[in-house]
């Protein structure tokens, strides 16, 4: 019986986590879209623009966006994070696939060979992924995060995003996007 629960739950959760990388990866087109209409009728928003909030299809990216992430959210209801969390690397191969079909850009190689790394790597984290163990209290997740370890990870990575942020960001982020990549990606290990 709770099997079956588990299995059900763990169902609830893919689904969900799939629907979520398919309205976030049409999210990016939806949103481009709309900033390439906008951008023809009046300053582009690189240029500091501001017509794509008149644009309604920017409108439409967005809204599909937050639907995204709740869905994602709600993934994690249902099933744990080893699964959840490697099924968001399909976002970016529907938006691979959609712009090539709808934005007319013409996918290369290596672009391709990214989808298929996304794939492998996705699936072989769910399926090789160990069982995770859900803390039952509060005293236990306190217990998890206060180990010297936990904390010397912690530390580590609010140190380099404070240089990223502060030192290379504003010399280098312009021109080079693994600076808010890496940002991006190290204050996302800490809340997953």
């Amino acid at each position: 019986m709770v099997v079956g629960i588990l299995y059900t739950d763990n169902l609830k959760g893919f689904v969900l986590a799939v629907a979520s990388s398919a309205f976030i990866g049409a999210s990016f087109i939806l949103k481009k879209k709309g900033l390439k209409r906008s951008g023809a009728s009046g300053p582009r928003a690189g240029a500091g623009g501001y017509r794509y909030l008149l644009e309604p299809l920017w409108w439409i990216g967005m809204i599909t966006m937050i639907v995204g992430e709740i869905a994602n959210f709600i993934a994690y209801i249902f099933a744990p994070a080893v699964l959840v969390t490697p099924l968001g690397a399909l976002s970016i191969i529907v938006s691979a696939v959609l712009a090539h079909f709808i934005l007319k850009e013409r996918l290369q190689k290596m672009g391709v060979l990214g989808c298929v790394l996304c794939i492998v790597g996705s699936t072989v984290i769910v399926l090789h992924a160990p069982e995770e163990r859900t803390p039952t209290s509060v005293q236990e997740i306190w217990n998890l995060a206060t180990q010297p370890a936990f904390l010397l990870y912690t530390a580590s990575a609010f140190s380099v995003v404070l240089v990223l942020m502060l030192y290379y960001g504003p010399r280098y982020g312009q021109t080079n996007i693994m600076i808010y990549l890496g940002i991006c990606s190290i204050i996302g290990s800490l809340t997953t």
